[in-house]
C-alpha cells in the first residue's frame, strides 16, 4: 500500500524524523490560509500523487506571497499531472501540501528497503540526492552506498557510522544523522514497510537534517496489523479494477497488453505471463486467484478481467491442488452464462480431478479451446490476439 507524502511525514513526525512545517490543502483558499499561518516565506506548494518526478511535470512550484500560494495552488490542483512514474495518461491532482522553505546546504539520497538475497534489511544512500536515483546507480554505481542490517540483531552503530563516511557527513551533522536513521529504521520494522524512501534528505546551512521528500510503502499482508495505516489509503490513486479485485481477494495487477489470464499461484501466474510473452503477445494482467479459490471467485476473476476493454483472449492456466480442477470448470461454466464472456477463451489444467474438470468442460457448451500443456496454451491465445 502507497500513501502520500503528507501522510508519510505525519508518521515521520510521530518517529521524531524531522521534516519541514506544512499542512495539506484540497483548495486554492485553503492553501492560502496554511501559508498565511506559517507566517514567512518563501513556501512550496507539492502536488501531492503517488507518482515521483512531481517537479519535473511542473507540479512542485516555490510561492514567495499568498497571491503566489494561491495562483500556484490553483495551477496544480485538478490538474492531470504527467511524470514517469505515472505512464502518459498521468494522474488527476486533487491536493497539495503547502510546507515550509528549507536554506539548503546539501541534498542526500536515503532509503531502506528488504534485501530477499541477503534475508536483511538494506539502507541505500548516495550524495547525489535529489536526482533520478535509477539513473546515478546507472551510470556511477560508485556514488552508491549500500549497508546491511540483519534484521534479528537490529541497527547497530557500527551501520550508522559507515553510512555516515560514505556520505562524507561533516562532523556537526553526524550525530543527528545517526539518531534520524536510527529513528527511520524502527518506523521501517515496526510498520512493516516494504520502502522507506527520503529523496532529497537535506543538510541545511545551519546544519539540521530535514527530509525534505518522504514516500512510504507498506506490505498488504501486514496491514491487518495497521487499521491506523489503513486509514490512509486513497483508492481515488490505485487502479480502479485493482480496487475492486482486492474487495474478493484476488491478487490482480492491471497490465497494459490484450491477453487475459487467470492462474492459481503466483510463481504459476509468472510463468504464464512470460509464456505469453514469448509467443509474441503481451499480458492485461496478473491474477492469481489463490490456491483456495472458490466458483464465486473465479466469477468474480471473469468479470474483473473482462471489464478490461483492451483484453481480446483469455488464457485460463490451472494446476489442481487446493484448488480442484472441477471446482474451477464448474466456476467458468458458471461464470460464463452469468458474464456472457465475449471473448475467446482458451483454458488449460492440470492436477487433480483433471478428468472431471474436462468433462464439465465439454458437456457445457461453451466455445473454448483446450491445450496441453503452457506451451501450446499460449501459442493458441497469441494467435487469438493477434487476429
Amino acid at each position: 500500500m502507497k500513501i502520500h507524502e503528507f501522510q508519510a511525514k505525519q508518521v515521520f513526525r510521530k518517529y521524531q524524523v524531522p521534516v519541514p512545517e506544512g499542512e495539506v490543502a484540497t483548495t486554492p483558499a485553503k492553501a492560502r490560509e496554511v501559508a498565511a499561518k506559517m507566517d514567512r516565506f518563501p513556501v512550496v506548494v507539492k502536488a501531492q500523487i503517488h507518482a515521483g518526478g512531481r517537479g519535473k511535470g511542473g507540479g512542485v512550484q516555490l510561492a514567495h506571497s499568498l497571491e503566489e500560494v494561491e495562483t500556484h495552488a490553483k495551477a496544480i490542483i485538478g490538474m492531470n499531472l504527467v511524470t514517469h512514474q505515472t505512464g502518459p495518461e498521468g494522474k488527476t491532482v486533487k491536493q497539495v501540501l503547502v510546507e515550509a522553505g528549507v536554506d539548503i546546504e546539501k541534498e542526500l539520497y536515503l532509503s531502506l528497503i528488504p534485501d530477499r538475497e541477503t534475508a536483511s534489511i538494506m539502507v541505500i544512500a548516495s550524495q547525489a540526492g535529489g536526482m533520478d536515483i535509477e539513473e546515478v546507480a546507472a551510470n556511477t554505481p560508485e556514488k552508491i552506498i549500500k549497508v546491511y542490517v540483519n534484521p534479528l540483531a537490529g541497527i547497530q552503530p557500527f551501520h550508522c557510522r559507515n553510512v555516515c563516511f560514505g556520505l562524507n557527513l561533516p562532523a556537526p551533522v553526524m550525530k543527528e544523522f545517526t539518531n534520524l536513521l536510527k529513528q527511520l529504521y524502527q518506523l521501517f520494522v515496526e510498520n512493516d514497510c516494504s520502502l522507506v524512501e527520503i529523496n532529497p534528505l537535506v543538510i541545511t546551512r545551519d546544519k539540521r537534517v530535514l527530509a525534505l521528500d518522504a514516500k512510504m510503502d507498506f506490505d498488504d499482508n501486514a496491514m491487518f496489523r495497521h487499521k491506523d495505516l489503513l486509514e490512509f489509503r486513497d483508492q481515488d490513486e490505485e487502479d480502479p479494477l485493482d480496487v475492486e479485485a482486492s474487495k474478493y481477494n484476488l491478487n490482480y495487477i492491471n497490465l497494459d497488453g490484450t491477453v487475459g489470464n487467470m492462474v492459481n499461484g503466483a510463481g504459476l501466474a509468472m510463468a504464464v505471463m512470460d509464456t505469453i510473452k514469448l509467443a509474441g503477445a503481451e499480458p492485461a494482467n496478473f491474477l492469481d486467484v489463490g490456491g483456495g479459490a472458490t466458483a464465486e471467485m473465479v466469477e468474480n476473476g471473469f468479470k474483473i478481467i473482462l471489464s478490461d476493454s483492451k483484453v481480446k483472449a483469455i488464457l485460463i492456466n490451472i494446476f489442481g491442488g487446493i484448488l480442484r480442477c472441477d471446482v474451477l470448470a464448474k466456476g467458468v461454466v458458471e461464470a460464463a452464462r452469468n458474464t456472457k464472456i465475449h471473448v475467446p477463451l482458451v483454458v488449460r489444467m492440470e492436477g487433480t480431478n483433471v478428468e472431471e474438470g474436462r468433462r464439465i468442460l465439454a458437456e457445457s457448451g461453451l466455445e473454448l479451446f483446450t491445450a496441453a500443456d503452457m506451451k501450446s496454451a499460449g501459442e493458441i491465445v497469441a494467435k487469438i490476439a493477434a487476429a
